[in-house]
């Protein structure tokens, strides 16, 4: 928690110095454009759900978790009704996967990865009294991943190589837009899940010697400051 707040303060000063010139222009609480600086928690499974090459048996009884992050997120809302909207993220995570059950003992299997989780949701938007807004919504979303590096745990094995999939997934979404005053600005607080795997790839030279597939299903949790226009 103590991360997740020291991340969302730096993002949060930095959506109240870009939003505070754009509050000068024509801010509005009705706009069609709504834009989002907030600060994200990115909370993944990365459990082992399939096992599709594994010459050597090394994944008998063993399981794998995908580390938690904490990332500035920023979101572009366009409102085509005053209650209907699409909305897009951008950001980018970062995270390891170690070792459970039998693998316990091999803390850094792949010790950097990073996602861009490209996101589309349609929202729906319930008016309540004094503008507050919570709302749902659900749409596609395509994990892009790169930068993979196998860890230590297992390039003393011989793995030089690990790749992982990209995947089109679905995303589902809740949330609530607070109003802080009559010129658009306000405050939100958003989850959305995700459901969504990968294959993991891993190669010794140009040998493939372990393919298994995950389920990343994150929780992605996210709180900051918003400006309607």
């Amino acid at each position: 928690m103590k991360k997740l707040i020291s991340t969302a303060i730096p993002a949060l000063a930095v959506a109240a110095a870009l939003l505070a010139p754009a509050q000068a222009m024509a801010g509005s609480a009705e706009g069609k454009l709504q834009v989002k600086v907030m600060g994200t928690a990115v909370l993944p499974d990365g459990k082992i759900v399939e096992v599709k090459n594994d010459p050597l048996g090394l994944t008998v009884g063993a399981n794998t978790k995908a580390n938690d992050n904490y990332v500035p997120t920023l979101a572009v809302e366009y409102f085509a009704t005053p209650n209907v909207s699409v909305e897009t993220i951008c950001c980018f995570t970062t995270h390891g996967v170690r070792g459970t059950g039998t693998l316990a003992p091999a803390t850094d299997i792949v010790d950097h990865v990073m996602i861009l989780p490209a996101t589309v949701t349609l929202k729906y938007h319930l008016p309540l009294e004094g503008g507050i807004k919570p709302y749902i919504g659900a749409g596609p979303s395509l994990f892009v991943v790169f930068g993979e590096k196998p860890g230590s745990s297992v390039t003393p094995l011989g793995v030089t190589k690990v790749k992982m999939s990209n995947e089109l997934g679905f995303a589902l979404q809740a949330g609530i837009d607070i109003p802080v005053n009559d010129k658009g600005m306000g405050i939100s607080l958003d989850a959305k899940k995700y459901f969504m795997d990968t294959t993991a790839h891993f190669y010794a030279g140009n040998a493939e010697v372990l393919t298994t597939k995950h389920s990343l299903d994150p929780w992605v949790l996210s709180a900051g400051l918003t400006f309607r226009f």
